[in-house]
């Protein structure tokens, strides 16, 4: 038997080592996952189970502390920041506070459409309903009405047709309403509801005979009145009534009242054009109304 060389055994075992462990190894490496399994969160609560001086077990549930966490700044962001400059104040300056009434008078300074379409408070007085319009061209030399407006009710009665005119005729019809009909007719018939209108606004001559001057009609200064319904329904008006001992009574005191807030009230003692109702208009003389 030959002898080997020196360390012969110890070489052989080492060898016979790592051969077994390759062997054994290989399967586990092939089986290895691809990707490591993620870890479950930990849980806001955890069970802990402490042991008591008694000896007994009891399970307390602690509260996982909640983690802050840091938001990072980046230097360049800090520097973004823009250094004042030499226009920049160091402190605002606090703002006075409005005067009372800023808004109210804004509001009314700002200028309304002319032809909005909305009807409601006109000329500047509650009591007169109505819708402001456009500009009225005249047909014919001195007619036109620049800023009309059309009426549909005066101090709550209303008119029987929407009434074009101006403002100042619109103020002295509802001045007359409320100083003069009212009270003229009283508690008759439950008061007065409606004025029955027989014209307004019209580009056309006085009487619309040929050749005469431009009536107060053609520039939005008059209005012809035919009647009053009162609130039961009943109607006087100044062709049946005029001569009527009750409601002829009612209608003069009328016509009375007009002479002051117009200019010129004519009615069936004026001439044959008006036997059927009275004229209004707010045409001014140097001598005062002219009522007849």
């Amino acid at each position: 038997m030959t002898k080997g060389w020196p360390g012969q055994g110890l070489w052989r075992g080492w060898l016979m080592g790592m051969l077994l462990g390759c062997s054994f190894g290989m399967p586990a490496i092939a089986s290895a996952p691809e990707t490591s399994q993620r870890p479950e969160p930990r849980p806001d609560t955890v069970t802990v189970t402490v042991i008591r001086s008694s000896g007994s077990a009891a399970s307390d549930k602690i509260e996982r502390p909640q983690v802050r966490r840091r938001v990072q700044t980046h230097a360049s962001a800090t520097r973004a920041v823009a250094e004042p400059t030499a226009f920049a104040v160091r402190r605002s300056l606090r703002p006075n506070l409005r005067p009372k009434g800023l808004a109210r008078k804004i509001a009314a300074l700002t200028p309304k459409p002319v032809n909005s379409g909305r009807r409601g408070r006109i000329c500047g007085v509650n009591e007169i309903k109505g819708q402001a319009i456009s500009a009225i061209p005249g047909r014919i030399r001195g007619c036109g009405v620049s800023d009309p407006v059309r009426v549909t009710e005066v101090s709550g009665v209303k008119l029987s047709q929407p009434a074009v005119m101006d403002c100042t005729t619109a103020k002295a019809l509802n001045k007359w309403v409320r100083d003069g009909v009212f009270p003229s007719v009283g508690r008759l018939g439950g008061g007065p509801a409606t004025l029955r209108v027989a014209a307004h606004y019209a580009c056309r001559t006085r009487n619309n005979q040929p050749g005469a001057k431009v009536s107060e009609h053609g520039r939005g200064r008059a209005i012809d009145i035919s009647g009053v319904t009162l609130k039961n329904g009943a109607t006087i008006t100044v062709l049946k009534g005029w001569r009527d001992p009750v409601k002829g009574k009612v209608l003069k005191r009328m016509h009375k009242a007009a002479c002051g807030p117009f200019g010129t009230v004519l009615g069936p003692n004026s001439d044959r054009f008006h036997k059927d109702h009275l004229h209004l208009d707010t045409a001014r003389y140097r001598s005062g109304s002219y009522c007849r």
